[in-house]
Parts: C-alpha cells; structure tokens; sequence
C-alpha cells in the first residue's frame, strides 16, 4: 500500500487525529494517513469478527443444548457440540493473527519509502505502551470470568454446567487472542524517520494496546449461555460482575494519562 496513491479522504482524518493528539500543526503524511486508514479497517474487521463469534457460540450453545436432565455435557451429545465450540475459537485466533499480519505488512511496505529509520529514545515496555492499571485489569476480568464459570461446574444443574463450559471455552479463545494481538503491539518494530513520526508511532501503539485490553466480548459472553440457565444467583453474580468492571474501567480510563501524554514522556526519557 506504500507505493499507491493515498485518498485525500484519509489525509484529512489523519490531520483530525493528529490535532486531536496536539499535533494540529503537523502536516499529515502519507505514511501515517496509510497506517492509520489500515488501523481503521482492520479494527472493524475485528469487530466484526468478535460479533460473529458471539453470535456462533449463542448458536451452539442454544442449538446443543441438554434434553433432559440425563445429559450433562459429558456424553457423545455435549462433546461434538464443544468440540465445534473448540473449532470456532481456534478460527477466530487465526484470524486475529492474520488481522495483525496484515498491519504488520502494510507497516513493513510503508517503511520501505522512508529514507531513513528513527529508534525510540527508550525500549517501550508494557508498563508504558499497556500501563499497570490497565494490565491489572484485563487480568483481574479474566480471573472473575473464570472463577464465575468454574464456581457453575460444581452446581447439579447440567444446563448450567454445560453453560459454565461454553463461557470456559469462549473465555479460552478471547484471552489468547487479545495475548496475540498484545505481543504484536509491543514488539512491532518502529516505523518512524523523524520525531514526529516517532511520536505518532507510540500514539498508535499505546491507543492499540489500550483497545485490545478492553474486554467488551468478556461482557457480552454471559448474555449468550448464562441467562438461560435459570440460576438467580449466576445471573446476579455475573451482572454485578459486569457493572463493577464497567465501573472500573472508567476510573482507570478517567485517572489515565491520554496516550499523547504518555508518548511525548516517552520521547522526552533518556
């Protein structure tokens, strides 16, 4: 994509993202009207792509549902149906992967035009580009979901139960994805020939790393097994779960430096 024209329309966002960074009189650049016209549209494939695996896992979990009280997931029925659940995650994880290929690539052609590259002042860590409180976070969400779902294993109910093992895959399938996705936002090479450059390159990884740790699909999971099961107390459990964490990622968001604050301290360290 470096070598073809850039569309006057992606010019001009990227102008609006650069004085919406304190950037407004830096002139936009291909370069960086290409990345981020490619940031866009792999964001709303992965959006989509997230939409499409809830609504196969609500699929599966209605269509495969237990008969009768006999059947707990354990036997022939229950099986096929998480092994295809097992299926669709291994799907959505290769798909991610090739999302974040595909940035890679058109980061890696756009690199090629520059006449020289820029290096970062300081190795970005995780505690940088993702920063603590938000790590914490995205671990501690995980943690919850998964002790939610663990804690439905031991009721006698087996929709529950079988509830409790789809949410066990699903989570499976959405923590190694946004591992992927977060390995390659830091460890992405710089595509920079300038300090500006460089400062727009860190804007976008810290806002990538950000938009990966935020566990939207961890709160939409429940609505696809756990309402259907019938156990107030699962049900309670796991909306006061998701309005805590709602309530808590605003808090962070609100007390967390903007990421053009934290890559201008980032360009100023040495």
């Amino acid at each position: 994509m470096a070598d073809q024209p850039v569309r006057p329309a992606n010019l001009t966002r990227a102008g609006a993202w650069l004085a919406c960074h304190g950037l407004a009189d830096v002139r936009p650049t291909p370069l960086l009207a290409t990345r981020l016209a490619t940031r866009r549209g792999t964001r709303l494939a992965a959006d989509a792509l997230l939409a499409a695996f809830i609504i196969a896992v609500a699929l599966i979990h209605t269509l495969n549902l237990p008969a009768d009280t006999t059947v707990d997931g354990s036997g022939p029925y229950g099986h096929g149906a998480l092994l295809v659940l097992a299926a669709v995650v291994a799907g959505l994880v290769l798909a991610q992967s090739f999302l974040d290929w595909w940035v890679r690539r058109v980061d890696r052609r756009a690199a090629t035009a520059l006449p020289r590259r820029a290096a970062l002042p300081v190795r970005l860590g995780w505690r940088t580009v993702l920063g603590g409180p938000r790590a914490l976070f995205a671990v501690a969400t995980f943690a919850g979901a998964t002790a939610l779902a663990i804690r439905a294993l031991t009721v006698p109910d087996p929709t529950a139960r079988y509830a409790a093992l789809v949410l066990l895959i699903g989570l499976c399938g959405i923590a190694a994805g946004m591992a992927v996705q977060l390995r390659h936002v830091l460890t992405h090479p710089v595509v920079a020939d300038d300090e500006v450059s460089l400062t727009a390159d860190v804007i976008m990884r810290v806002e990538d790393a950000r938009y990966v740790a935020t566990p939207s699909v961890v709160w939409c999971l429940p609505t696809v097994s756990v309402f259907a099961t019938g156990l107030g107390w699962w049900t309670a459990a796991w909306l006061a779960f998701v309005a805590l964490s709602v309530i808590a990622l605003a808090l962070i968001t609100a007390r967390t430096a903007r990421s053009s604050t934290v890559a201008q301290n980032a360009m100023s360290a040495r």
